[in-house]
């Protein structure tokens, strides 16, 4: 069976394959907007399961017991299955494991819905429980976007706008956990881009206020010359992030929690921000790219 399949609208086309159950490619009639994957970073949309981020020390702990989970979890390195392929929607799916039990004590089902209709692609991550007990997990998106986005504009011309003024602070992170907080580098709604955001690793904003963002590279007159917005719903965090040193992508990344405060070490069922599904709950995070 085809490791990866191709769903199309009228105005865009996205690839996705088995292999981490990930989008690999999106474009629409100028071009693509996914980042490619390469030397700079070799994934392209990956997903964060059963956590978000890292854990202290790689640790998980639950009743007692000490399991191995490094960051952002396995899902992202995880064959799926394909459960669904069409030609505007794909469904691959991915159980619990004895090797995923072995470092993550939980039964699960993590299904990813990809779906095209116009200019929107829409990716749905379910999480469902099929166990008798509490499923104790995190789950993110972290779409790399092309950064230039349009040919011949710089990097510094380029910049996000959310709908409203985020009324808090942000997270400082160090050695991939969460340090305190820091102001935003925002002016107003707007975040202008530069590298230099991205020293010390990615922009973390907690309980963001925003379900949006506009992503927008702009001409010499300050006009766009090409944008994409990011939309998300049961996500209730945001992370912005991109390598420091002049690699060509911009990942914008709704979660569901969030890496370890730092030096935090306790019982998963009690790590801030967590999610905590019932016996039998299932829930959705979606988000969604409109070119």
């Amino acid at each position: 069976m085809s490791e990866t399949h191709e769903i199309a609208s009228d105005r865009l086309r996205a690839t996705v394959r088995a292999q981490g159950g990930e989008l690999i490619a999106l474009a629409d009639g100028t071009g693509p907007v996914l980042w490619s994957g390469g030397p700079d970073w070799p994934r392209h949309a990956p997903v964060l399961f059963p956590i978000v981020g890292r854990l202290t020390e790689d640790r998980l702990i639950h009743e007692g017991r000490s399991y191995r989970l490094t960051q952002h979890g396995f899902a992202r390195d995880s064959l799926f299955s394909w459960v669904e392929r069409s030609a505007e929607r794909a469904v691959l799916e991915l159980r619990e494991s004895p090797k995923t039990l072995a470092i993550y004590p939980f039964r699960f089902v993590l299904q990813m819905i990809y779906a095209v209709a116009g200019d929107t692609l829409s990716v749905t991550s379910r999480v469902s429980n099929p166990a008798d007990v509490p499923l104790i997990c995190g789950v993110g998106a972290h779409p790399a976007f092309l950064w230039p986005l349009a040919e011949g504009v710089a990097k510094e011309a380029h910049h996000l706008t959310f709908p409203q003024v985020e009324p808090g602070e942000g997270r400082g992170v160090e050695a991939g956990l969460l340090s305190g907080p820091i102001p935003l580098p925002f002016s107003g709604k707007e975040l202008a881009l530069d590298e230099g955001l991205f020293v010390n690793d990615a922009i973390v904003i907690p309980e963001t206020a925003n379900r949006s963002v506009r992503f927008a590279a702009l001409d010499a007159s300050g006009r766009e010359k090409r944008a994409l917005t990011v939309s998300w719903e049961g996500y209730k965090d945001l992370g912005i992030w991109s390598k420091p040193s002049g690699a060509p992508f911009l990942c914008i990344e709704p979660w569901y929690s969030m890496a370890s405060p730092a030096g935090w070490q306790g019982e998963i069922a009690d790590k801030p921000g967590i999610l905590k599904l019932a016996p039998g709950e299932s829930r959705d995070f979606v988000w969604r790219a409109t070119l």
